[in-house]
């Protein structure tokens, strides 16, 4: 009855808590629109990891973003604690009627419990099973169907306590300046309106596909007519792996945007493209939640968890031509790369029917 009264307060106040990384937060939408849809005057806030800010930016539904910056510890050991304690005080002041905490550390049932919301939801981990982690949330909800469900499944599952019909549609959104820029960027490097984008990379090597490969199948949809613009981040092992690949390709009609653009832009031409094809990545799961077809390779990752969740496109998986180890048992310094069984031109064959 306590929560009935609480949840009917004219302008709710909610803070979503998420401390992961970018694709991660790109799959927490859906929790944040199934509550907007219920609740559409209410404050909807977020906390996250400031380097992963650009994912949820430009998302309508939410307020304000608090960002906990990893860079704080630089600064020292008093000045890093008076950034978590101004952190700490900010996010009490705004006196939150509902917490929900996604994530498993120590630190966010601490930021929910300090709080002070008297409804604050969090998971009922194994690894968390004791008192500290219950005095810290007033209800916790069981994961004991997790590993039958995707990632977005198993976030839309905290909000079982609530009166919420939940909306399973990621959504990954941009401004008009995100896609101008992009515009602007793809203009100079002479590409038009048709274009496919092609992300080789990943910020874990061994989910990679081999760069001969990647050349020989950006060859083949160059001679189709097709333009093809590479992507990557900033990363100096990711901007090698992509020289690599442009010396195996036409001189023409491939051009490189890689580490040019901020995520928010890089989803914007994303929306744009024809044709999305990449690895397990963040981009891979922009262009599932913008629509984009798409080709997604994978290898020894989770698909049950990570595969491109609603996506409108293929996921051609390195499963299916050999034996892959356990994802749990992969150190992921390796230098394996586990896609190479996938052959050419299945991949080619899967963007054609895209095309």
């Amino acid at each position: 009855m306590m929560m009935n009264n609480i949840l009917n307060t004219p302008k709710l106040r909610i803070l979503l808590i998420k401390l992961r990384h970018h694709g991660d937060m790109l799959l927490t939408t859906p929790v944040i629109d199934s509550l907007r849809q219920k609740w559409p005057d209410a404050q909807i806030d977020v906390l996250l990891y400031e380097e992963t800010r650009d994912m949820l930016g430009a998302h309508s539904a939410i307020g304000t973003i608090y960002g906990i910056d990893r860079k704080w510890k630089q600064l020292g050991t008093l000045k890093h604690l008076q950034k978590e304690w101004q952190l700490l005080r900010t996010l009490r002041a705004q006196r939150y009627q509902v917490v929900i905490n996604l994530a498993d550390q120590w630190r966010s049932a601490i930021v929910t419990r300090f709080t002070g919301a008297p409804v604050r939801l969090g998971f009922a981990f194994n690894k968390r099973d004791n008192a500290f982690w219950r005095f810290c949330h007033s209800q916790l909800v069981s994961v004991a169907n997790h590993h039958a469900q995707h990632t977005v499944e198993q976030n839309l599952s905290i909000l079982s306590p609530l009166p919420v019909t939940p909306q399973p549609a990621v959504t990954m959104s941009y401004t008009a300046d995100d896609w101008h820029h992009a515009q602007q960027i793809l203009m100079q490097k002479g590409v038009g309106d048709s274009y496919i984008v092609i992300q080789p990379t990943s910020r874990w090597f061994y989910k990679c596909w081999d760069e001969n490969k990647m050349a020989q199948t950006i060859t083949a949809l160059q001679q189709d007519g097709h333009t093809v613009v590479l992507t990557a981040g900033p990363d100096k092992k990711e901007l090698e792996m992509i020289d690599r690949i442009l010396a195996a390709s036409p001189q023409t009609g491939v051009v490189s945007l890689a580490g040019q653009l901020t995520l928010r832009q890089l989803a914007s031409l994303i929306d744009h493209a024809r044709l999305f094809l990449g690895v397990d990545s963040v981009p891979m799961h922009m262009a599932a939640a913008l629509q984009t077809p798409c080709i997604a390779l994978f290898g020894p990752s989770k698909l049950t968890f990570w595969s491109p969740w609603q996506v409108n496109g293929e996921v051609i998986w390195a499963g299916d031509y050999g034996p892959l180890p356990d994802p749990d048992a992969i150190d992921t310094k390796t230098q394996e790369r586990y896609l190479d069984t996938i052959p050419v031109e299945d991949v080619v064959s899967a963007a054609r029917r895209y095309l």
